[in-house]
């Protein structure tokens, strides 16, 4: 789990001196602008090196902690030592990519944090083991069960238009995550099914 707990480092090191550095802030989240008109494509990957307060990274934090290391062994052992680096980036770049699309334009729109990607490893690891019991809040329940409550409620969150979170990389980082694992190796989608076809409660 050493790439998972260099990412974490990197991630922590970053927000924590964005906290204090309004100008590093600035030059890391995504602002489109910046990459429409400066062409400053690092944003799509930046922006999740920065968080908007401590609970926000620590939230991130742990739960890429927890799911992060059993998702690089998984993509270690298929795309070899960098497999989940390869695939944390991504899905950074793909979850907000729907998002930068529709703000370009926009010189008041901003957004940051690893959220979506965290997303992306979340449901990476459901697609493995969906009825392992994960811990939302104090409520335990199966995975796959959190999945189907967690996409209901980014959608509607999203059409609402409600609060500052971007559900909308929420989404995608979920969807890129279950597409990328299947692509690495599609017989997790038979394994997905035999195991929905034997619920564990």
């Amino acid at each position: 789990m050493l790439i998972t707990l260099i990412i974490i480092a990197i991630t922590c090191i970053v927000s924590f001196m964005a906290f204090k550095n309004g100008r590093l802030m600035n030059d890391l989240i995504l602002w489109p602008p910046a990459i429409s008109r400066q062409r400053e494509y690092h944003r799509l990957v930046t922006y999740g090196l920065v968080h908007a307060d401590f609970n926000h990274l620590l939230f991130n934090m742990i739960t890429l902690f927890f799911f992060g290391q059993q998702m690089e062994r998984f993509y270690t052992m298929a795309m070899g030592t960098f497999g989940f680096v390869l695939f944390y980036i991504g899905a950074l770049v793909v979850s907000i990519l729907p998002t930068y699309f529709q703000n370009r334009g926009n010189p008041n729109y901003r957004s940051l944090g690893a959220s979506g990607a965290v997303s992306a490893v979340l449901f990476s690891f459901i697609m493995l083991a969906p009825w392992s019991r994960i811990i939302v809040l104090v409520l335990p329940m199966p995975a796959i069960v959190y999945a189907v409550l967690y996409t209901a409620y980014s959608i509607y969150m999203d059409r609402s238009g409600r609060g500052n979170v971007n559900h909308n990389a929420h989404l995608w980082g979920a969807a890129y995550g279950v597409a990328f694992t299947l692509l690495v190796d599609p017989q997790v989608l038979s394994s997905f099914l035999g195991q929905l076809s034997h619920p564990r409660f």
